[in-house]
């Protein structure tokens, strides 16, 4: 019985380390995720004004041909931006990442379209090392709190493989954050981009008029990697903020699941306990007897 308590005793001493280490990361996370959102809100306005001013520029010239707008006839290579984390404790937060990469690898082999791997934080990273699948470029060291520099660090090679025709397509595989319990992976295509003629006005309004000097090409030559840099790193921001609040319900979870086993095996404990205190003293009463019924036979 006492070997029994000794074990039930240890398993608390782990499950109370547990659960202090996944409290610690749940309130670290909640510090944290605040202001990824802030920075979220605040390169939203950039993103938005970048997007009007291209729309703007390829709606008012009628003979805008250029290659982030035009879809090439023969796609044989595609560039795929996969966004994970560096660091775990986030649930599932990676898993419907690589899901959701596998599936759009399934899609472009389905159009005999090679995909090129471009991952991005050591999760992503790790897993396509164990899986032997080969990644064109990798990055990592910045999933929680990323810069616009690391943003132009990874832009820099997809433009420039697409540019020089190595991939006729770039996408993202991100996650996109509607709020603080919901994260949904997302897969977008960020070139070529996707026009759309259409008749019907704006909703934010009609688009603002542009002079173009010295030629509309030539303008989008200078703003349309700005607008693919600015793409990626408003997506990694989203990516660090859904990354933050899916660890702090993870551990969360993970917190109150070691409570409950706490409270079970306290419960077990203080019955293990009993049954050895009621034990012993029946064993002390035993003797008792035992020495009462002795000494009467003497006499």
């Amino acid at each position: 019985m006492g070997a029994q308590l000794r074990a039930v005793r240890r398993r608390i001493s782990s499950v109370t380390s547990i659960s202090k280490i996944t409290r610690a990361q749940e309130l670290i996370a909640s510090s944290r995720i605040v202001k990824a959102q802030q920075r979220m809100r605040a390169a939203e306005p950039y993103a938005r004004e970048l997007t009007k001013a291209v729309e703007a520029v390829i709606s008012r010239s009628s003979s805008v041909n250029h290659p982030f707008t035009t879809e090439r006839t023969h796609i044989k290579n595609a560039a795929v931006l996969i966004l994970t984390s560096d660091s775990g404790f986030c649930g599932a937060y990676n898993a419907n990442v690589l899901r959701e990469s596998a599936k759009l690898r399934l899609a472009l082999s389905d159009r005999n379209v090679a995909a090129k791997l471009y991952v991005a934080g050591l999760k992503g990273i790790g897993w396509h090392r164990f899986r032997e699948i080969e990644m064109a470029e990798t990055w990592s060291g910045f999933s929680s709190t990323p810069q616009y520099l690391n943003a132009e660090q990874v832009a820099e090679p997809l433009i420039a493989a697409y540019e020089s025709g190595d991939v006729d397509e770039i996408h993202l595989v991100g996650t996109e954050f509607v709020s603080m319990l919901t994260q949904r992976p997302s897969v977008r295509r960020l070139v070529p981009l996707e026009v759309e003629e259409t008749t019907e006005e704006p909703p934010q309004g009609p688009l603002p008029q542009y002079e173009f000097e010295p030629s509309p090409d030539e303008v989008l030559d200078a703003l349309l990697p700005q607008y693919v840099t600015s793409r990626i790193f408003f997506a990694m921001l989203e990516a660090a903020a859904s990354e933050l609040a899916a660890r702090r319900r993870a551990m969360k979870a993970a917190t109150d699941n070691a409570n409950d086993l706490l409270d079970t095996l306290t419960r077990e404990a203080n019955n293990a306990r009993q049954a050895e205190i009621t034990q012993e003293i029946s064993e002390i009463v035993g003797g008792a007897n035992a020495l009462a019924d002795a000494s009467a036979g003497s006499e």
